[in-house]
């Protein structure tokens, strides 16, 4: 696998020399200056990859060219905005740029409700409250039909068995004060999706207002509708992808639930199936992120990676640990429900040289001191990065033994 890391642009407190000196060959960024929904100029590409490769590293993958919510929930300009799409396509395979990891996720990009949940070690990692989730859902966003779909949440695969999440929200609601409830929306609304999606960012006043607004877009869509959308995206592009050898792998949906009366149609080996197979180009791939899978009880990931790793175009190496409750943390990236050692021999035995990177690392050793974004340590990431390293390094010594 080509070693890549998540760089978020010359304003990152993390540079490129810095990365090259811990064994970074590729970087994952992208222009994260041009506002959401213009084209990509060829020129604004070149800049940037040729002050990349001025540092001794490429650009690898693009993560990402922002499908915006219109193109979605298929909205009136949904054609312009396509078109728009096309342009930074033909522009970045100009420049040599032919990986992009891209999500069809509705609003939000990821979701966590907290993002320095302590470990018993000292480190932090990011967590997912089910209640916690459903207070910001009922008593902060106030969402019409949030109480009536809360009450009717079941959990699969009997994690949180017999547990009333509605309830515990209500209880929750008790202790709460408004620091608690600015510091939820900060997590769940602006530090997870501001250096993200575009829809929000750092600063923005009124945030659940504007929420209420991208949530409106998606009334009547259901998940039938928001297939045919990204079926109708993926068919009017890939002739430009066959064109210029670009190569789309879709995120899967973080986390892989249906939460705020949202669809969510990137989450399940079956939901997977039907897209490679709706678009049955070989430039329709996957981002095989065993993180976001991994937090789902229904998915074997190991048994996913396996079936999906011809049409898989990019990995995230991460992990996630399920409480006995249903509540989720990223694990150590040698721990959790994602065996990343066996992902690490699938991909390299069945589509070897795939651009990996490691994701949502530990926040130690002070990397919460230098405002680095949620999930994107310095530190952590590059212990994340060592242990993969290693890994591989012995997966390819035993395979050159035998």
């Amino acid at each position: 696998m080509e070693f890549t890391w998540r760089w978020f642009g010359k304003n990152d407190r993390i540079t490129l020399p810095m990365l090259r000196q811990i064994g970074v060959q590729g970087i994952v960024t992208a222009l994260h200056d041009v506002p959401l929904g213009e084209v990509w100029t060829q020129e604004k590409i070149r800049e940037l990859r040729e002050y990349i490769e001025s540092n001794g590293l490429r650009w690898s993958v693009v993560e990402s060219l922002p499908v915006t919510e219109t193109i979605k929930y298929g909205g009136s300009n949904r054609h312009e905005q396509i078109e728009i799409y096309k342009q930074s396509l033909r522009n970045l395979a100009a420049e040599d740029i032919h990986i992009v990891c891209y999500n069809f996720m509705p609003v939000l990009d990821w979701a966590r409700t907290d993002l320095m949940h302590p470990n018993a070690d000292g480190t932090s990692n990011l967590y997912f409250s089910y209640a916690e989730f459903a207070y910001f859902d009922i008593y902060l966003l106030k969402r019409a039909g949030a109480r009536e779909e809360w009450a009717a949440f079941r959990f699969p695969n009997g994690v949180g068995e017999g547990r009333n999440v509605l309830k515990e929200a209500d209880e929750l609601a008790k202790s709460m004060t408004p620091d608690r409830d600015h510091q939820l929306v900060e997590n769940i609304v602006i530090k997870t999706q501001g250096f993200v999606s575009g829809n929000f960012k750092e600063g923005d006043e009124h945030p659940l207002e504007l929420f209420h607004q991208l949530l409106a877009n998606y009334k009547g869509i259901d998940k039938a509708q928001l297939r045919e959308n990204m079926k109708y995206f993926l068919t009017e592009i890939m002739p430009v992808c066959e064109e210029c050898g670009i190569d789309m792998c879709v995120h899967p949906d973080d986390p892989p639930i249906e939460i705020l009366g949202l669809p969510r149609i990137v989450r399940t080996q079956e939901d997977i199936e039907w897209l490679l197979h709706a678009v049955d180009n070989p430039h329709n791939g996957l981002t095989f992120c065993a993180g976001s899978l991994s937090a789902g009880a229904y998915n074997d990931v190991v048994a996913m990676a396996r079936k999906f790793a011809s049409r898989t175009r990019f990995v995230h190496l991460r992990s996630c640990h399920i409480f006995p409750n249903g509540d989720f943390t990223e694990a150590s990236h040698l721990g959790g429900r994602a065996d990343l050692v066996e992902l690490c021999k699938i991909f390299e035995s069945e589509n070897p040289c795939l651009p990996m990177r490691v994701d949502h690392g530990k926040t130690m050793l002070g990397d919460e001191d230098r405002g680095y974004n949620a999930g994107y340590s310095f530190l952590g990431r590059m212990f994340a990065l060592a242990q993969m390293q290693g890994v591989l390094a012995a997966i390819l010594h035993e395979t050159n033994k035998s």
